[in-house]
């Protein structure tokens, strides 16, 4: 009785919870694009500092530039809630966005041509920079058969919302779990599919390597991918073009790594430079990047 009780009260909750997105997202859908982007800085710019996560904010930026003063820390607390907000609003419109070729704007585009007509496959790679779902939406747009893998939401009604979002502009979605999804995204590049992942979040019995000096636990699997089919990583970002729901999706140069022969060696030196590819967006646009995570072991969380 208990544990049926327990799912009554969850699939509730969830329930709640869908029709609260289901009614954000039909309000985003009737003003301009604009004003639903302002009002998501503005929403999480008052309601961020209130949650768990902005303490969690915090302790990153700190463990990042550690000889920021207070009143740096402080600015890019407030400006990392606006950009969360932002995207956070932006998801219920990102079809819009797309369809106005005057929101994005792709540089490098001719690398995913090249890819597109056969120059491919490659495995992409990125992180929470910005809206980072405008990502998919390129290399989708680009003409490229992509296997785009995301993490399901806890929510499933909010998560199946999620994704009948995401067909609107021609993306679709993969969850790998466990060893069955990363044979099923070799079979894709078995095929000659690209695979897109997402390499800026903590990988419980990932690789340890550094990541601003500090040891962060990494997925290995675009490196593992990259080294077994011979094929380059694919770096990309997304910039944010002022105040605005607008963007520069940027295609970066490609990652070749080098086959010693030694695979585990090869694979950390593969992750090292995804690290070093992440850090290096991060530092150039910190306000951008997705900070309400711990993408560094507990002991860094407790001090």
């Amino acid at each position: 009785m208990a544990t049926l009780n327990h799912s009554y009260v969850s699939e509730l909750v969830w329930m709640l919870e869908a029709a609260l997105f289901g009614g954000v997202s039909a309000t985003a859908r009737r003003v301009p694009v604009d004003s639903a982007s302002n009002f998501g800085a503005w929403l999480f710019q008052h309601l961020g500092p209130l949650t768990p996560a902005h303490r969690i904010a915090e302790q990153n930026l700190r463990l990042v530039f550690p000889q920021a003063a207070d009143a740096e820390i402080n600015q890019l607390l407030r400006a990392q809630w606006a950009e969360l907000g932002r995207t956070a609003a932006e998801y219920t419109v990102l079809d819009l966005i797309v369809a106005d070729r005057e929101r994005v704007e792709v540089e490098g585009a001719e690398r995913l041509a090249e890819i597109a007509a056969g120059g491919g496959p490659v495995v992409f790679i990125s992180g929470h920079f910005s809206n980072f779902e405008l990502m998919p939406a390129a290399i989708i747009k680009a003409g490229i058969d992509c296997q785009i893998t995301y993490r399901a939401m806890n929510n499933p009604h909010v998560d199946r919302m999620v994704r009948e979002n995401r067909f609107r502009y021609g993306v679709r979605l993969f969850a790998p779990k466990g060893l069955e999804g990363a044979r099923e995204l070799m079979r894709g590049l078995g095929r000659g599919e690209s695979v897109a992942l997402m390499n800026d979040q903590k990988f419980n019995g990932g690789v340890a390597a550094p990541l601003f000096g500090l040891t962060a636990h990494t997925a290995p699997g675009p490196a593992t991918f990259a080294l077994r089919f011979g094929i380059p990583i694919q770096p990309m970002s997304v910039q944010r073009v002022g105040n605005s729901a607008r963007f520069k999706v940027v295609v970066h140069e490609p990652i070749h790594l080098v086959d010693t022969g030694d695979r585990n060696a090869d694979i950390e030196s593969g992750v090292r430079r995804i690290n070093a590819f992440i850090e290096e967006r991060v530092r150039a646009r910190p306000a951008e990047w997705f900070w309400v995570h711990r993408r560094w072991p507990g002991e860094f969380y407790r001090r």
